[in-house]
Formats: structure tokens, C-alpha cells, sequence
């Protein structure tokens, strides 16, 4: 495994926004990110034939923990800044940071969002993907899963060098919004790469962000949309978020790279 003290030859410069400093990665932190991205969506796959009725997060989150070891990786939340699991899952009105429990069983019409990071030699893949189980209670459910995938794969379609980054909150807004559904503030995309959270910031909302993408930035985009109001709240564990107005939400999550012409989704 690569020292990871040895992260500064992965990193060709830093830019400056404000109090933003992104890294711009090579080639070879590419590549790194490309297999760590690998997994990560790996994960998923692996857990999908088990996301069904009756079975509890915290099996699923097991699940997931054996899969990332057995690959010589690790699984990123598990003690970040306490966090007591391997993954994220989230339930129906839980918008993100749904704590695995025992006591959690999935049932025919939930939704549910699996957010999956792994470290593998020294670098992050981070994606999440929101289910149905067996099939949605009505159309509109549905059309929120839909909605949230489709404002994540269309605003990574703009995503290329020399593009200001609140293109990308804009392009999801308008899709959100079409329908109906809003917005979560409280949370955002992330720079990733040698470490889990980094500058830029990825906001997924209109807003006034001055980057402009530059070939070799990576980052989160998932965005996290509600058939509710957009509020949040924190419960009593000091992770679970969940809309105030207890309406359902979902969220979707790729790992991207910018290209000179685009974007490399590590992820998908």
C-alpha cells in the first residue's frame, strides 16, 4: 500500500478561492481514484441483491463492511469524527447520515439511500444510490427517485474545464424544481481525493460560487432532493438528518474527475 504521507506527487498545484484551497491531481491520482471508485461502486452491486424486504440496515451495513475488507480497503465512515458504522443508510424521510440498526427493517415501499466511501491505498471512492423496495407507494415517490438520479446525470453532463462550479447547483435546482420538489441546503458535494472532505465545496442550489473547474479537480455532486419543504434537522445521535416536514427524500452520489473536455465519473 502506498505511503500516503507520499500524497504531495499525486497533486500538481493548489488554486486558491477565497478561503478554498482545491488540489489539482495528475494522471496517476486518477488512476488511484479510478480504482478506488471501482469499489466503492462494487460495493453497491454487492449489496443489491440483498436490498429487500426484511432485512435490517445494520445487516446490510455488515454486508458492506466484509465486501470493502476482503478487497484490502476500508471502510471511510466507520470512526470518522465518531461515526459508529461502516456505511450511511438512509430511509425514506432520513435525507442523509442514517446510522445501520438492527432495529431498522426495510419494508415494500420504503426508499432507502446507501452511501458507500472507501479508502483503497490511500485514496477515497465515495457514491451513494437510492432503491424502492419491491415498488413505490405512488408515481410521486417514484418520480422523486427519478428526479434525483436525473439531476445528478445531467448536471455532470456540464461538467467540463473552464465552467464556473454553480452551474452545477443551477442545473440541478431547475430540475428539482420542475417538479415540484426541493432543494437540501444544509448539505452539499465535497472535494475528495487524498482525503474524505476537501475544498470545493458543491453546492447543489443556485448560488454565487466563484470557481471555475480546472482539469484535474475532483469532487462529490449528490444531490439530496425532497418531495417536502427543503428543511432539515439533526436528531439526538448528533447524524441522522431528516426532513423537518417528515416528506420523503432521496439522494444519488457520483465521484468525478474534470477533464479538458469533461468529466471521468470514477463511480459509476
Amino acid at each position: 500500500m502506498d505511503n500516503i504521507l507520499n500524497f504531495k506527487s499525486y497533486i500538481k498545484k493548489i488554486v486558491i478561492y477565497g478561503k478554498e484551497e482545491i488540489p489539482i491531481y495528475n494522471q496517476e491520482a486518477f488512476i488511484k481514484l479510478k480504482e478506488a471508485g471501482k469499489l466503492a461502486k462494487n460495493t453497491l452491486l454487492h449489496l443489491e441483491p440483498f436490498v429487500k424486504e426484511g432485512i435490517s440496515t445494520e445487516e446490510l451495513d455488515v454486508l458492506a463492511s466484509d465486501f470493502i475488507k476482503a478487497n484490502n480497503a476500508i471502510a471511510a465512515p466507520l470512526n470518522y469524527q465518531g461515526y459508529p458504522k461502516s456505511t450511511c443508510i438512509s430511509v425514506n424521510h432520513v435525507i442523509c447520515h442514517g446510522i445501520p440498526s438492527k432495529d431498522k427493517q426495510l419494508k415494500k415501499g420504503d426508499i432507502v439511500n446507501i452511501d458507500i466511501t472507501v479508502i483503497l491505498d490511500g485514496f477515497y471512492g465515495d457514491t451513494s444510490k437510492t432503491y424502492i423496495i419491491s415498488q413505490a407507494n405512488n408515481l410521486r415517490d417514484k418520480l422523486l427517485v427519478d428526479t434525483t438520479y436525473n439531476a445528478l446525470m445531467e448536471s455532470i453532463k456540464i461538467v467540463k474545464a473552464g465552467i464556473p462550479l454553480n452551474y452545477i447547483g443551477e442545473t440541478i435546482e431547475k430540475i428539482a424544481h420542475k417538479e415540484n420538489f426541493s432543494v437540501v441546503e444544509d448539505f452539499c458535494g465535497h472535494g475528495i481525493g487524498h482525503t474524505f472532505h476537501q475544498a470545493p465545496q458543491v453546492l447543489h442550489f443556485v448560488n454565487k460560487s466563484k470557481v471555475i473547474l480546472e482539469e484535474g479537480m475532483v469532487f462529490t455532486i449528490e444531490p439530496m432532493i425532497n418531495i417536502g419543504k427543503k428543511d432539515a434537522k439533526i436528531l439526538n445521535d448528533g447524524w441522522t438528518a431528516v426532513t423537518k416536514d417528515k416528506s420523503l427524500s432521496a439522494q444519488f452520489e457520483h465521484t468525478i474527475g474534470v477533464t479538458s473536455n469533461g468529466c471521468e465519473i470514477f463511480t459509476k
